[in-house]
């Protein structure tokens, strides 16, 4: 993945880049994730990059000047990359859309607005995609970002130490994840499961397909209800939802 994040705030998004796994692959060349300075394409001595709104009202917005130079500066190097623009009206994020752009070959540019959000020329202009990651508002577009960036990233081999863990995540098939337990076997009389200190895989494989049916249908029954539409619950999903809810329909 090549990503651009322009940002008011580059501090701010940095300081999560450089921690933990993506740290790790970004010093590993396995991520080319840059954090570029909206103000750096101001003019004027005070590097101003925001205006009140026309009409009036409350806020500020990003002016449009400094995103078109920042954008067009970026696509000079980059002159097949997208601009994904990250604001409440976008399309909402969840687990394929990760897949997606993890697979994406093309360079992305992360467009973090922040107050009233930016100029909708600029938008209309330079924006080939909108996301949202929930129905709610934050003070910028930053920590947006961020949350796509290493939702995707995870997609990416070489990113997780071992990139079998984003097959095992939850709603990599659909359902919620199964409860993880590790050493001590007992802490505090909390038993972990038998089950899973047996070393017996068939019988660990159905506890844990059993659990995740369990903690999908007590916490998130509408993704069962969509899997059942598209036919993705197998006839031992089934029989074990059963079980779950105790009745024989």
């Amino acid at each position: 993945m090549k990503i651009k994040v322009i940002t008011l705030f580059p501090a701010m998004v940095e300081t999560v880049l450089e921690e933990s796994l993506l740290g790790k692959a970004r010093a590993k060349g396995i991520l080319s994730i840059d954090v570029v300075n909206l103000r750096d394409f101001t003019e004027g001595r005070h590097q101003v990059a925001d205006d009140y709104p026309y009409g009036g009202g409350a806020g500020m917005v990003l002016k449009p000047e400094p995103i078109f130079r920042t954008v067009e500066s970026l696509k000079k190097e980059l002159p097949d990359a997208r601009v994904i623009y990250l604001s409440p009206q976008g399309e909402r994020f969840d687990h394929e859309m990760a897949q997606s752009l993890a697979a994406d070959t093309r360079p992305q540019i992360f467009l973090c607005g922040r107050y009233e959000g930016i100029d909708e020329r600029a938008r209309v202009a330079l924006v080939d995609r909108e996301i949202s990651i929930g129905d709610y508002v934050l003070n910028g577009g930053e920590l947006a970002a961020l949350v796509v960036i290493e939702a995707a990233a995870r997609f990416v081999p070489g990113v997780l130490g071992d990139d079998r863990s984003a097959d095992q995540d939850s709603f990599s098939d659909g359902l919620l994840d199964y409860p993880h337990f590790t050493r001590p076997p007992d802490f505090e009389g909390m038993k972990v499961p038998e089950v899973l200190l047996s070393g017996n895989h068939e019988n660990i494989r159905v506890w844990r397909r059993k659990e995740a049916l369990r903690a999908t249908w007590l916490k998130r029954p509408e993704l069962l209800t969509r899997m059942e539409q598209e036919g993705r619950l197998s006839a031992e999903d089934m029989r074990f939802l059963r079980e779950i809810s105790g009745t024989d329909a």
